[in-house]
C-alpha cells in the first residue's frame, strides 16, 4: 500500500475498499471509491494492494495569496445574486503580452458595469506586472491564481465561479477590443430564444463538418468571444473538464446551451456582425505541433459526437 501522503481517513477508506474487492462486494467497493474521490484522491488497484494519489494539485497559500489546484477549490460567487451586467473572463497562460493587449483594449473600450476575471493559469506569475499598469488597473480585475497548470475547461470554470455578471463573456487573449462590444452581446441575449452569441460562428449541416460565418444564426459560437447567461451556466454547467485542450470546447458548450430541455425547439446561436474586435494570431494553435494539435482536437471532437450524435434538432435552426 502506498498512501502518497493521504490523510489517514482516506487510507482507511482505501483499505476498506481493498477488503470489499477481496470479498467481491463490488457495490461496496464502488461506493468507497466514490468516497475516496470525493475527498480529492484517486485510488489505483495494484493486484491485492493499492496506490493513492491526489486527484488534483493541492491548493497553496503563498505570501498571503491563495493558489488553487482545481476549479472546485475556487470560492464560488455563483450563489450570489447577479451584481453587474456582465463578467468578462480571460485565461492567461504563456503569453502575457497578449493578455496585456486584451486587457488594454477592454480598459480603452470604456465598458460600464463589467466585471473582469483573469485566471492566472500557472506558471504565469509574469502577468502580475500587467495589473499594475495604469490603463489596466482601472479594470480592477479579479485574479484567480492556480497552483498548477489547469486544463482549458477547468481554467474557464475557475474564472466563471467568480462571475457576478448577468451575462458571461469568454474572451480569448488573442482578441483585442477596439471599442465597446459587451452591450451588443447582452442585447442579443435579451431574446429568450438565443442561448449563445458572439462575432464568429460555426455553421454545420451534420455536426461533423463546420465552417466559420460572421453573421446570421449558426450551430455554435467560437470561443474567441462567446457570450451566454450566467443563469444558464448555473443550470447547465460546468464545462466538461475532460477538455484539457481548448479546441472544440466552444462547439460542445454551444450545443449544451442550445439543446432543449422540453418539447420546444432548441435555442439559437446568434452571430453579431460588426463588433469592434480584432483577432490576432492564436498562440496556442500556432505553437502546438500540427500532429499533436490534430490528435488533441480529434479527442475533444469525439466527446461532441458521443453526446450529440443523435441531436439532429440542433442542426438548421436558421
Amino acid at each position: 500500500m502506498r498512501g502518497e501522503g493521504a490523510p489517514e481517513e482516506v487510507v482507511a477508506l482505501a483499505r476498506a475498499r481493498r477488503d470489499a474487492r477481496a470479498a467481491r462486494d463490488w457495490p461496496e467497493a464502488d461506493r468507497l471509491r466514490g468516497a475516496i474521490e470525493a475527498a480529492g484522491w484517486k485510488v489505483v488497484d495494484r493486484g491485492v494492494d493499492f496506490k493513492l494519489s491526489r486527484a488534483h494539485p493541492p491548493d497553496v497559500e503563498e505570501a498571503g495569496r491563495s493558489r488553487y489546484g482545481s476549479s472546485e477549490s475556487v470560492p464560488s460567487r455563483l450563489g450570489e445574486p447577479a451584481a453587474t451586467r456582465a463578467t468578462v473572463v480571460l485565461v492567461a497562460s504563456d503569453w502575457p503580452e497578449d493578455v496585456s493587449r486584451a486587457l488594454g483594449g477592454l480598459a480603452g473600450a470604456g465598458e460600464e458595469g463589467v466585471q473582469v476575471v483573469v485566471v492566472a493559469n500557472a506558471p504565469s506569475d509574469d502577468i502580475e506586472g500587467l495589473f499594475e499598469q495604469q490603463d489596466v488597473s482601472a479594470l480592477r480585475p479579479d485574479v484567480v491564481w492556480t497552483s498548477a497548470r489547469l486544463g482549458h475547461a477547468a481554467a474557464l470554470n475557475a474564472g466563471i465561479r467568480r462571475a457576478v455578471g448577468e451575462g458571461i463573456v469568454l474572451l480569448d487573449p488573442s482578441v483585442e477590443p477596439r471599442g465597446p462590444f459587451v452591450g451588443e452581446l447582452l442585447r442579443a441575449l435579451d431574446d429568450p430564444g438565443v442561448a449563445v452569441a458572439g462575432p464568429w460562428g460555426l455553421r454545420s449541416a451534420d455536426l461533423r463538418d463546420f465552417e466559420e460565418i460572421t453573421e446570421g444564426d449558426a450551430e455554435a459560437i467560437e470561443a474567441y468571444c462567446q457570450a451566454f447567461r450566467r443563469s444558464d451556466y448555473i443550470d447547465r454547467g460546468p464545462l466538461d473538464e475532460h477538455f484539457h485542450f481548448y479546441r472544440n470546447l466552444d462547439i460542445w458548450w454551444s450545443l449544451v446551451l442550445r439543446e432543449s430541455k422540453s418539447d420546444e425547439p432548441p435555442r439559437k446561436a446568434t452571430v453579431i456582425a460588426g463588433l469592434p474586435l480584432e483577432r490576432h494570431e492564436h498562440r496556442e494553435y500556432a505553437t502546438t505541433p500540427a500532429d499533436e494539435r490534430d490528435r488533441l482536437s480529434r479527442r475533444n471532437f469525439y466527446r461532441i459526437i458521443d453526446r450529440f450524435r443523435n441531436s439532429r434538432e440542433l442542426v438548421g435552426s436558421r
